[in-house]
């Protein structure tokens, strides 16, 4: 039910949630939500098209939610790329300071994410496409100091056109900060890299990592590393990579080296027994393994 809120707003209640959108956005639906907020499609009548609305929740509770919200609406403002989820508009219905809670982002309409994309029958050319834009999106996001540190398929949307687009950039940081300093906690577990589950100095490449993740799922339809806590997802990684070298391991703290050298030594798997797919040409391992 909608309630005619004033002159630019009106009121409505969508998920138990209830939300205050300007006059502009009509026809209203629920797209999905999640830890930072829910998210409606719109039509806006002013530019004629269709839109996503966020609503930020609980933006001012506590300093992290603060500074989530902080760097999803400078990062999505000042970063300007095909494969970035734009910007076009930003509003609270509060009137002054005192009283301002609430934060509402206007985005570009996408029409699905990647959670659905991986369901469907891929072939070899759209994955391909899907592929080069990720790595587009993020290879802008890095020359321009900025890691994602969250990858995951949710978190990557696309159109009926195959267009492909990078969005929620709360986890995200600036690579001039000491990689040693930023916290191990990022990244849903699965597209977690090797670096972040064991607790060392990272910086960008755990996007890439995170990258190549997202599209052996698209590949295979199901999740590389599944791991079920953060033991298990190390266990995952090295069960198809095999044992980290002897280099990698001198990065480790002591206790984390002494139970990665401890562990039953595992050999990597053959690609071709990982993506057995016959989608894909057969490609020599040497070319696979970067060797």
């Amino acid at each position: 039910m909608e309630v005619q809120k004033n002159d630019k707003y009106f009121e409505t209640v969508f998920s138990d949630t209830r939300l205050s959108i300007l006059n502009r956005y009509r026809d209203l639906f629920v797209i999905g939500s999640g830890a930072q907020g829910l998210v409606l499609g719109a039509f806006d009548n002013v530019a004629n098209q269709k839109v996503a609305i966020k609503k930020l929740t609980r933006p001012f509770s506590n300093v992290t939610h603060a500074k989530r919200a902080y760097r999803e609406f400078v990062i999505m403002n000042l970063v300007n790329h095909r494969n970035i989820i734009k910007l076009l508009n930003a509003y609270t219905p509060q009137d002054n300071v005192q009283e301002f809670s609430d934060i509402y982002l206007v985005m570009e309409y996408m029409d699905a994410n990647l959670c659905q994309v991986i369901q469907m029958e891929l072939d070899h050319e759209r994955m391909s496409f899907l592929l080069y834009q990720m790595l587009c999106g993020i290879h802008h996001l890095h020359k321009s100091g900025i890691i994602h540190r969250d990858l995951k398929p949710s978190n990557i949307v696309v159109n009926l056109r195959c267009q492909l687009k990078i969005l929620d950039f709360g986890l995200a940081r600036t690579k001039e900060r000491e990689t040693a300093m930023l916290t191990p906690y990022v990244v849903t577990r699965y597209y977690r890299a090797p670096e972040v589950i064991l607790g060392i100095g990272y910086n960008a490449n755990v996007d890439v990592w995170s990258i190549g993740c997202i599209f052996a799922e698209l590949i295979r339809g199901r999740v590389l590393f599944p791991g079920s806590d953060h033991i298990d997802q190390w266990t995952k990684i090295i069960e198809i990579v095999g044992t980290p070298n002897a280099e990698f391991c001198e990065r480790l703290q002591p206790t984390v080296k002494n139970y990665v050298e401890n562990r039953p030594y595992c050999p990597p798997k053959p690609w071709n027994t990982v993506f057995p797919s016959s989608i894909f040409p057969a490609v020599v391992e040497s070319r696979l393994t970067g060797s």
